[in-house]
C-alpha cells in the first residue's frame, strides 16, 4: 500500500483561490475546476479563515504562539515524568540492596 502525497499550496494561493470563489460571478465549483482543485477544498480553506483570521494557514508544520509554547510545555512534561518515573525505580532498587 502506497501512501498518498498531497499537494501542498501556498499561503497566498489559498487566499486568492477563496478571493476568487468569492468575488466571481462563476460558480464556485467552476472556479475549483479551474484551479484544478477540489471544491470541498475551497470551503475548508473559507471556514478555516473564517476561524482563525490572522493565525490561518501558517504552512509547513510551523505552530504559532500559544501552541507552539504549550507543545513544547507538555514535551517538557513528559520527559520530567519519564525522569521521575526511573529515579524512584533506582531508588528502590538501591533501598532493597542496602546492607
Amino acid at each position: 500500500m502506497t501512501t498518498r502525497k498531497y499537494k501542498q499550496y501556498s499561503k497566498e494561493f489559498k487566499l486568492e483561490a477563496i478571493r476568487l470563489a468569492d468575488n466571481s460571478d462563476k460558480p464556485v465549483t467552476q472556479v475549483a475546476r479551474e484551479l484544478v482543485l477540489r471544491v470541498n477544498q475551497l470551503y475548508k480553506w473559507r471556514q478555516q479563515l473564517e476561524l482563525k483570521r490572522d493565525e490561518v494557514f501558517p504552512g509547513k508544520g510551523q505552530q504559532i504562539g500559544k501552541d507552539a509554547e504549550i507543545l513544547r510545555l507538555k514535551r517538557a512534561l513528559t520527559a520530567a515524568q519519564e525522569e521521575n518515573a526511573f529515579l524512584k525505580k533506582t531508588a528502590v532498587y538501591f533501598a532493597k540492596n542496602q546492607p
